[in-house]
């Protein structure tokens, strides 16, 4: 506001110069240059009359070269600085006193307090909205916070580690408080929300993992830590090279498990369509998605063909999937079993961790030297690539902080080892089709995995089983779909998503068909990318 004061204030000082400069010099040329002396009010009248170019009707006392160049100037002036006036001073003037600062409080209760504003947190507040849990962000830049209430987001604009901020934000009735600043200011995010209600959840978002020990003294209900997840994610997908070439197998429950197979080349599955082969006429088993080309397929076309190296995505009980398994993968494949890691950081270290406990070869390239990288250079040098023989390696992960890094490191990899499969991390979810298209095999983004694993502690009657992968398989309620059917609903057609099984009673229920009725008391299970289980989640509620 005192900005705004001192530009108008200059403003009005400037006008009022260049009129009185103007109207001095006008007096003293036509007494000079004319013979024909004016009154202070005449000339001022007729500055003002030249600088706004209304004109001088047919009083135009001057003849001289001098005063009429004088004139002119002055006319030009004008429009100069009207034309300098708008967009420089007049219209950021208006803006600024028709803009309001951003709020401080809110009325908000049992909702969701979100410290501060973050790409991941992007998606968890897309998750938020799906299920209808309100959320306010709590944002210390007054600028940003002014976007996101033109955004149409909820936000009130202070510092997230004062209480009176947070007393601001309502958080004594919220559901619960997301510390998701930096690692040094969580902690101090966390003891204030703890001096606001000892039992208010507190979810921490952490980074690195020395700073664990300090959120849990601070108070922290939960612990996100999605480089680590990430880190895991990245390493599974790169152990699906292996001979055994199938995902870590997750159990949904009484039997029901999930998990990725990937076909083998030699696979007598290869040519076949998922409608036609017999290996899942069973109730029990389902296809719930496929990766093909590195992209997630949920729900793919029964009519298409399955192609070697196509990795699908699959629910049943275990004998099924353990027969499936052996139509999908040659007993006879001799793969190496090497794993190139470009970037140490902690995701980089969690992928080798996991690579080195299921006894794998790894070779750690990173740009600074120290315990346990292998080489040190720059990724995306060809030399660098070579010295770590990423030619004879399996798969390569590429781990690096920076996007732009990864994309270069990419295109040189695929250059020199096309026949390599290619694991990359992403920091920001716009660049994930930019790996894509640079020759990576599969991407997996750290805010997208940060957003989930958040949505899935935060949201009551919801989780997320399978946070560190581009797929989601959710367990929720949906009251809406109460006493209807799943083919009345048409839930595939109208989401991507397939219903896997049902809780009911205690019991865990598969094989679901299109007559089945969906009752109070249900708790579904859900199969499909982010994008279809959010509308899922969006129709069942």
């Amino acid at each position: 506001m005192d900005n705004w004061w001192r530009r108008v204030a200059l403003s009005v000082l400037t006008f009022f110069g260049v009129i009185t400069g103007y109207t001095v010099v006008y007096r003293w040329g036509m007494a000079t240059f004319e013979g024909e002396p004016v009154s202070p009010v005449r000339a001022l009248q007729v500055v003002v009359e030249a600088l706004t170019t209304a004109g001088f009707g047919g009083d135009a006392p001057w003849s001289s070269a001098v005063m009429s160049g004088f004139v002119v100037v002055m006319n030009l002036s004008g429009v100069l600085l009207m034309f300098l006036a708008l967009p420089v001073v007049v219209v950021p003037l208006l803006k600024q006193a028709v803009e309001t600062d951003p709020p401080t409080t809110t009325d908000l209760t049992d909702h969701v307090v979100i410290c501060s504003n973050s790409t991941h947190g992007e998606v968890l507040r897309d998750e938020l909205e799906a299920v209808g849990v309100p959320y306010l962000l709590v944002e210390s830049d007054p600028e940003s916070a002014k976007e996101l209430v033109d955004d149409g987001i909820d936000v009130i604009c202070g510092d997230p580690e004062h209480l009176d901020t947070l007393r601001a934000a309502n958080a004594g009735d919220a559901r619960a408080v997301v510390a998701d600043v930096d690692d040094d200011t969580n902690p101090i995010v966390i003891l204030s929300a703890r001096q606001i209600d000892e039992d208010l959840p507190v979810v921490s978002v952490v980074t690195d993992r020395d700073v664990t020990v300090y959120n849990r003294s601070a108070g922290a209900d939960t612990l996100v830590r999605p480089r680590q997840v990430l880190g895991t994610s990245l390493a599974t997908k790169a152990a699906a090279t292996f001979p055994e070439r199938f995902q870590k197998t997750l159990s949904v429950g009484d039997g029901l498990e999930i998990t990725e197979l990937v076909v083998e080349a030699d696979s007598d599955l290869v040519g076949e369509t998922i409608a036609g082969t017999d290996v899942f006429d069973r109730a029990d088993t389902l296809v719930v998605g496929a990766w093909k080309g590195g992209r997630f397929v949920p729900t793919p076309d029964p009519t298409e063909p399955i192609d070697e190296n196509t990795t699908l995505v699959v629910t049943g009980h275990h004998d099924d999937l353990a027969e499936l398994r052996s139509r999908t993968v040659s007993p006879t494949t001799d793969r190496s079993s090497r794993v190139v890691v470009c970037g140490h950081g902690v995701v980089g270290r969690t992928v080798a961790d996991v690579c080195e406990a299921r006894d794998m070869e790894t070779c750690v390239v990173d740009a600074v030297d120290g315990d346990g990288v292998d080489v040190t250079g720059d990724v995306t040098n060809p030399e660098v690539l070579s010295a770590a023989n990423v030619e004879d390696a399996s798969a390569v992960v590429v781990a690096l902080d920076d996007d732009t890094q990864a994309i270069y490191a990419t295109l040189m990899l695929t250059w020199m080892a096309p026949d390599v499969e290619v694991i990359a991390r992403a920091n920001d979810p716009e660049n994930v089709w930019k790996l894509y298209n640079s020759g990576a095999d599969y991407v997996l983004a750290l805010q997208t995995v940060t957003g989930r694993m958040l949505a899935s502690h935060l949201i009551e009657g919801e989780t997320i089983l399978t946070p560190g992968t581009q797929f989601d398989l959710v367990r929720t309620d949906a009251p809406s779909l109460v006493g209807r059917s799943l083919g009345e609903v048409d839930v595939r057609a109208k989401t991507g998503c397939t219903v896997v099984a049902v809780e009911r009673d205690g019991t865990l229920r598969s094989g679901l068909g299109s007559e089945f009725v969906v009752e109070s008391d249900d708790t579904l299970i859900v199969a499909g990318d982010d994008d279809a289980t959010t509308r899922f989640l969006e129709l069942g509620h």
